[in-house]
């Protein structure tokens, strides 16, 4: 999760403040059918890009069908899937604790969770990738074999981000020293400290600025798009990376861009057995707002249809969103290969829970989990 300015904050919050469950005065165009009255999603805390992406679209929709939006925020993963998970918000918007609860890792690997049957109406793509020093003459991924790696303690969304980018090339962390800071921002600052020589950050992250504009300077270390060993490789590990070549961030400009890759955050995402037709008119007036807010912040404009509604993501697509796509020309087959991949894969893990969970009942929290890993592979292994 990144953070805006308080310009950039103010700015967009101050004129929607009161857009949650506000009413519209003037109605643009017909609401797409299915769309509910009210709605209620859960989101990132307020000041987060999450929080405000969301403010931003809901003021859009509310102008154009009178669709009220309440949006629920929460500092917590957990917190913002409970509201989604029983019934009380019709969409989440989250990040990557979506793929850590469909697959049960993590703070989903406890009998109270396991792997979470979910999936995404869509998804905006956000760049990631590894910093270094201009200064270190590392320029490629195999070159940070030995070096020291900054790792944010307790922070498994951006850690699985640098495993996965570590093993594009065949490594892991056992290939790196790995540094480990109190938290996300301090990793950011280590460089510029020469207290580690590597970092996975989000390009745009503020904290970098001072590197950029230090003796040390920076450099992003760049990820092949065809390198296709490297995205199978990457793959194994977290099937929801996309090549990306990123124009916007600290050390990177339209004429001096960066291939690094894409995720997604924040994903708008229902359980598997949302009404088909609420997610159809959900992208549907998503797609059809978009005038209304691709304009509110840079960042918006990567919300247009064809970025948010393309794949991968943490979870399969809902049915009604395929539907949709399917409509405007915009689902392949390829896109449906990928789909299938992942609804068989969650499936197959919720499957398996059941008696796993009998099992293994009496086992401690780090057992529990190992246990799991063990089954997941074995669950998924003929996939």
């Amino acid at each position: 999760m990144t953070k805006l300015n308080r310009r950039q904050t103010m700015a967009l919050l101050g004129a929607a403040a009161a857009t949650p469950m506000a009413p519209a005065i003037l109605r643009a165009q017909d609401k797409p059918a299915g769309l509910p009255d009210t709605m209620i999603w859960s989101t990132y805390d307020v000041g987060s890009t999450g929080y405000v992406e969301a403010t931003a679209i809901a003021d859009a929709m509310i102008k154009n069908y009178g669709t009220r939006v309440r949006l629920l925020p929460s500092g917590s993963g957990v917190g913002r899937i409970i509201p989604l998970k029983q019934g009380q918000a019709n969409t989440a918007w989250l990040a990557n604790e979506l793929f850590f609860a469909t697959r049960g890792i993590f703070d989903f690997a406890n009998a109270d969770w396991g792997p979470q049957n979910m999936r995404t109406i869509c998804g905006r793509p956000a760049s990631f990738g590894i910093a270094v020093t201009a200064e270190s003459g590392i320029e490629s991924i195999e070159q940070l074999k030995g070096k020291r790696f900054a790792y944010a303690a307790a922070n498994p969304s951006v850690a699985i981000k640098v495993d996965t980018m570590l093993a594009s090339k065949g490594l892991s962390r056992a290939d790196v020293e790995v540094i480990e800071f109190p938290s996300y921002g301090d990793t950011l600052k280590s460089l510029n400290q020469g207290q580690a020589d590597a970092v996975g950050s989000a390009l745009t992250s503020a904290a970098l600025t001072e590197l950029e504009a230090s003796p040390r300077g920076i450099r992003w270390l760049p990820f092949d798009p065809d390198d296709a060993q490297a995205w199978e490789n990457m793959n194994k590990i977290a099937p929801i990376f996309s090549p990306y070549k990123e124009t916007i961030g600290v050390g990177v400009t339209g004429k001096d861009p960066v291939d690094v890759v894409a995720y997604k955050y924040p994903m708008v995402t229902v359980m598997h057995d949302a009404d088909p037709e609420m997610t159809y008119a959900f992208l549907k007036a998503l797609d059809e707002s978009y005038p209304g807010y691709k304009d509110a912040a840079p960042i918006m404009e990567r919300w247009g249809i064809k970025d948010s509604g393309s794949t991968p993501m943490d979870a399969p697509l809902h049915e009604g969103a395929i539907r949709y796509l399917q409509e405007i020309g915009q689902w392949t087959d390829k896109q449906q290969a990928w789909n299938d991949r992942s609804v068989a894969e969650i499936e197959a893990l919720v499957a398996a829970w059941p008696d796993f969970l009998a099992a293994n009942k009496g086992l401690g929290e780090a057992e529990f989990a190992a246990a799991w890993d063990e089954a997941r592979a074995k669950a998924t292994a003929s996939l």
